[in-house]
C-alpha cells in the first residue's frame, strides 16, 4: 500500500520522491510506504488551498452543512472499513475501534454540519448615540490541522469538521505512524461533494512536513494535539509569527476516590479509564488517589481485575488490550516501569513486555499497577501513556485535592463520591481543564475541551472551536440624522 498526499483534489506523491515505512503494531511488520513530504509538498497544498478559500467561503451555510452530513454519513457507510483500517494501524483493538473510534469521527461531522446553523453573530444598539455594533464571524483562510497517533481518525475530524464548516481551507497532517484512516477520509470527502483543494492531506515527519506547516506564512492558524514538548516547539515558532494557536497536550491526570463512591460503578469505571486503548489517551486517569479507608480493599480488587484483563491481537473480539502504537513508544513505557524500585515503588502486577502467539513481533505490554509513595516521584509526575497507573492513599480531602493540583499537567480530573458538597468543591478547585465527577469519558460535544497549565492553551468543541476558526470583525454604524 502507497499512501500518498491529497492536494487540489488529487493523490500525489512527493515532489521529492521519499517515502516512510509504516509498520503494523500487531506483528511489527512493513505492511505500507507513506509520502514523507516536505516544504515543497505544503507550498503546493497552499496554493491550492488559497485558490479554494474565494469560493468555499462564500458558500452558503445551508451548502456547506449539506457536505459536512454526507461526509458524516460517508463514514458510516465505510465503518467496517475504517474500523479495520484504524486497529491495523494503531493496534488498538478492532472491537474498540468500531464501538467509539469510528462513530465519533463521523460524529463529530454530523455536529458541526449542524452547529454552524446555529453559530450566530452578535449586535449590540447603543440607546440614545444612535449606533449599532454588529459582529462578523469570517473564516481566517488557510488553516492547519495536525493530528496525534492515539486517536487518529477520532482527533484528525475533531479538528477539520470545525475548521471546514466555519469556512476554512485546510492543510492537515496526520501522524506518520497512523496515516491510513486520514487517507482514507480524504477520498470520502471528495466524494461527498467537498470542493478540490478545501481539503488538503500532507503526509511525512513532524520535524519536516509538520514544521513546513507551522512556519508557512499563509497558514494563518494551527490547531494541534499531542505532546507538550512539541506544543512547546510549535509555539515557539508560531507564536512570533502571530498565528491563532490551539495546543491539546499532554495530561497527568488523578482519579479521586472517596470511601463513599458507589465502589462497584467505580472499580469498573477505573478499570477503563486506566486501560482504555492501551492507556494511550490523553485523558486516562493514571494516577489514582483512594481513601485510606478502603485503600487495601481497592487494591485488592483492583489488582485482580486489572490481572484479568486479556492482552493480544487487536482483532480477536476478546481482546482488552491491544498493542502499544510503536516499538519506541512500547521502549518508552517499560523504561518508566523499570525505574519503579529506584522511585520507592512497587509493581503490584503486569510491566512485562510480552510475546502474543503468531504475532511475536507485536508491540505488547502487560497492564501495569504500581504502589508509590510520594506524589513527587517520575512515575506521578510525568506522561507515560501506556497501560501504567499508580496508586496512593490519601486521609483528608485537602491532602488529596493538594497531591492532584501538584503536577505540571491540568487536563481532567475524576472525582468518585456521593458528597454532593464536597463534589462541588473538589471541582472548583481541581486544577483542571476538565472534571469528572462519578464518571469517565462522557462527552458532550457542546461543551469546551482543553486543559490548564502544561496542558495546553485554548479550548476545542462546540462554538469554542467555531470561535477559534474565525475572525472576529466588529462594525459600528451610525444612523443619526
Amino acid at each position: 500500500m502507497r499512501i500518498q498526499n491529497l492536494i487540489n483534489g488529487h493523490l500525489v506523491d512527493p515532489i521529492a520522491g521519499q517515502w516512510l515505512d509504516v509498520r503494523a503494531p500487531a506483528n511489527g511488520q512493513i505492511y505500507a510506504s507513506l509520502a514523507n513530504s516536505d516544504k515543497s509538498d505544503v507550498v503546493r497544498a497552499v496554493s491550492a488551498a488559497e485558490n479554494a478559500f474565494p469560493q468555499w467561503s462564500n458558500t452558503t451555510i445551508t451548502e456547506r452543512s449539506a457536505i459536512l452530513m454526507k461526509i458524516a454519513e460517508a463514514i458510516e457507510e465505510k465503518q467496517d472499513t475504517l474500523a479495520t483500517a484504524e486497529s491495523t494501524d494503531n493496534g488498538k483493538p478492532l472491537t474498540l475501534a468500531k464501538k467509539v473510534d469510528i462513530p465519533r469521527a463521523a460524529e463529530n461531522f454530523r455536529f458541526f454540519a449542524h452547529a454552524i446553523t446555529q453559530f450566530s453573530s452578535e449586535s449590540h444598539e447603543s440607546i440614545g448615540l444612535h449606533t449599532i455594533n454588529y459582529t462578523l464571524r469570517q473564516p481566517i483562510g488557510v488553516v492547519g490541522c495536525i493530528s496525534p497517533w492515539n486517536l487518529p481518525l477520532y482527533l484528525f475530524t475533531w479538528k477539520i469538521a470545525p475548521a471546514l464548516a466555519a469556512g476554512n481551507c485546510v492543510i492537515a497532517k496526520p501522524s506518520e505512524i497512523t496515516p491510513v484512516t486520514a487517507n482514507i477520509l480524504g477520498e470520502l470527502c471528495l466524494k461527498a461533494g467537498l470542493p478540490k483543494g478545501v481539503l488538503n492531506i500532507i503526509n511525512g515527519r513532524g520535524d519536516s512536513a509538520g514544521q513546513a506547516i507551522i512556519s508557512h506564512p499563509k497558514i494563518k492558524a494551527i490547531s494541534f494535539t499531542g505532546g507538550s514538548k512539541t506544543g512547546a516547539q510549535i509555539a515557539t515558532t508560531a507564536a512570533p509569527m502571530f498565528k491563532k494557536l490551539s495546543l491539546e497536550l499532554g495530561g497527568k491526570n488523578p482519579n479521586i476516590i472517596f470511601a463513599d463512591c458507589d465502589y462497584s460503578t467505580m472499580l469498573k469505571t477505573t478499570l477503563r479509564s486506566s486501560f482504555s486503548n492501551q492507556g494511550q489517551i490523553c485523558l486516562c486517569g493514571s494516577r489514582i488517589f483512594v481513601e485510606r479507608t478502603i485503600y487495601d480493599q481497592f487494591k485488592k480488587d483492583f489488582v485482580k481485575a486489572v490481572t484479568s484483563l486479556k492482552v493480544g491481537n487487536p482483532a480477536d473480539s476478546e481482546t482488552d488490550i491491544g498493542a502499544l502504537v510503536s516499538l519506541s513508544h512500547l521502549n518508552k513505557v517499560k523504561s518508566y516501569i523499570d525505574t519503579t524500585p529506584q522511585e520507592g515503588g512497587t509493581i503490584l502486577c503486569g510491566g512485562d513486555v510480552l510475546k502474543i502467539p503468531h504475532l511475536e513481533s507485536g508491540y505488547y505490554i502487560s497492564p501495569c499497577v504500581i504502589e508509590v509513595t510520594s506524589n513527587t516521584c517520575r512515575l506521578n509526575q510525568e506522561e507515560i501513556f501506556g497501560p501504567v497507573v499508580t496508586l496512593m492513599p490519601f486521609d483528608t480531602e485537602a491532602e488529596a485535592l493538594a497531591m492532584a493540583n501538584d503536577v505540571p499537567y491540568g487536563l481532567s480530573a475524576t472525582v468518585w463520591t456521593n458528597d454532593l458538597k464536597r463534589s462541588m468543591r473538589m471541582s472548583e478547585k481541581l486544577e483542571s481543564g476538565i472534571v469528572w465527577v462519578n464518571t469517565w469519558m462522557q462527552r458532550d460535544l457542546r461543551t469546551p475541551f482543553g486543559g490548564v497549565k502544561d496542558s495546553g492553551v485554548g479550548r476545542e468543541g462546540g462554538t469554542e472551536a467555531l470561535r477559534f476558526f474565525t475572525e472576529a470583525k466588529n462594525v459600528c454604524i451610525n444612523y443619526s440624522e
